[in-house]
């Protein structure tokens, strides 16, 4: 058996490292563009895709899958899903929805499919249930729904069932959210794309805070907090996994987690507006890191090195942010002159960092660097949904002068 994590281009390293920190082995993990499989047994299902859900801190969706099979053609594609035993996964009364999506296969009518695999799933159930062909099966989403999916991948169809309900990205701790909020699952991987280094000499700051969604997630990565610990999954109403599984799950997770009393606080966030601010201080309460984060308002542009350690009490800071940009907030020319006044803030004249300062800026593609006068030192391509983006890295100094 394979529990599937879907996850956004360019954080699969990144969730392969969230499996890999409660025990998984890459051997049982398969790692492909935007997804991972990991291998599990009848056995131990349930646990394993408990503590997936809950600990999957950079993928966005967790599924179970149930078959495979090749189809080039939509007889083929239909008894693939007439052959699968859909009595052991569709509970008597439940609704069941089915999406699904391909990629370099010759079926690629995803409608049709759609339409065919509810049809096939409703032939073999009925067939189970020793009722005649083109009785009414009763659906009823109040007794439950169960969301079947089904990937066709050069001509190779995987059928799974969901067990995470709303996105892995929905923590429980942001119902307030600012104008624009950078996902959860992407804030997460930007902090280790960054290279941050939990608790050394260095605060992560980020002067564009808006509701503290990269603060927040950098401290529930340093204290071991299981990002969902405080939500409810889809799959502890599917009686193949289980309420038991996750209240298990939960337990271990608890005690996990370190909450101890900190000398030091790393963790950093500002914003120019006031509402901003206060919507990431109570959102930090309600992920429970309060006391290990710090918010204010404040100007990006007055946020220079030697204020940032009156603040943070720390020489060194890693500044890391999600700008507004044009077309998600502003228009181009707008956010252009922000990129610049970062890289006044943060940069010397000749786009090296200034001393005690690495900076690391999401945006479009190379739109920061444009406005930069020096290539950055490093770059990774991610996505925010559907947006294409670089997490642009700024961490050398200049160079030393030597004498004559």
């Amino acid at each position: 058996m394979k529990i599937v994590i879907t996850c956004l281009f360019g954080l699969e390293h990144f969730c392969v490292e969230d499996l890999e920190n409660i025990g998984y082995t890459k051997d049982r993990i398969e790692v492909s563009d935007g997804q991972l499989l990991v291998s599990t047994t009848p056995e131990k299902m349930r646990r394993d895709a408990a503590r997936i859900c809950l600990w999957c801190r950079r993928g966005e969706r967790v599924l179970l899958s149930i078959s495979e099979f090749d189809a080039v053609t939509f007889e083929e594609f239909f008894d693939g899903f007439e052959k699968i035993r859909w009595g052991d996964w569709i509970f008597d009364g439940a609704a069941f929805h089915v999406n699904g999506y391909s990629r370099d296969s010759k079926l690629f009518g995803i409608p049709a499919c759609q339409s065919l695999a509810k049809k096939a799933m409703v032939k073999a159930l009925l067939f189970e249930k020793h009722l005649p062909e083109g009785s009414v099966l009763p659906e009823d989403e109040k007794k439950g729904l169960i969301k079947v999916s089904f990937g066709i991948v050069k001509d190779h169809v995987r059928v799974m069932i969901d067990l995470t309900g709303d996105g892995l990205h929905k923590r429980g701790y942001r119902p307030l959210m600012h104008e624009a909020p950078i996902k959860e699952t992407l804030a997460a991987g930007m902090v280790s794309a960054a290279q941050y280094r939990f608790f050394g000499e260095e605060a992560l700051v980020d002067p564009f805070c808006g509701s503290g969604t990269i603060v927040i997630e950098a401290a529930m990565m340093a204290l071991n907090i299981a990002p969902g610990l405080n939500r409810e999954f889809a799959a502890e109403k599917l009686p193949f996994i289980g309420k038991e599984a996750f209240d298990r799950a939960r337990e271990e997770a608890r005690d996990m987690c370190d909450l101890s009393p900190m000398d030091d606080i790393y963790f950093y966030g500002s914003d120019i507006d006031p509402k901003a601010v206060e919507t990431a201080r109570r959102n930090a309460e309600a992920a429970g890191v309060s006391d290990f984060t710090r918010f204010r308002v404040a100007d990006y542009r007055k946020q220079d090195p030697e204020e940032l350690k009156k603040w943070t009490r720390m020489d060194r800071q890693l500044i890391l942010c999600n700008p507004p940009y044009g077309g998600r907030l502003l228009t181009p020319e707008k956010a252009e002159e922000i990129y610049r006044g970062i890289a006044r803030t943060y940069l010397d004249p000749k786009g090296y960092c200034k001393k005690g300062i690495r900076l690391s800026v999401i945006t479009p593609d190379d739109s920061f660097e444009n406005q930069v006068v020096r290539k950055a030192d490093k770059r990774r391509k991610l996505y925010n949904g559907s947006i294409r983006c670089q997490l642009t890295n700024y961490f050398r100094l200049p160079p030393k002068k030597t004498e004559r």
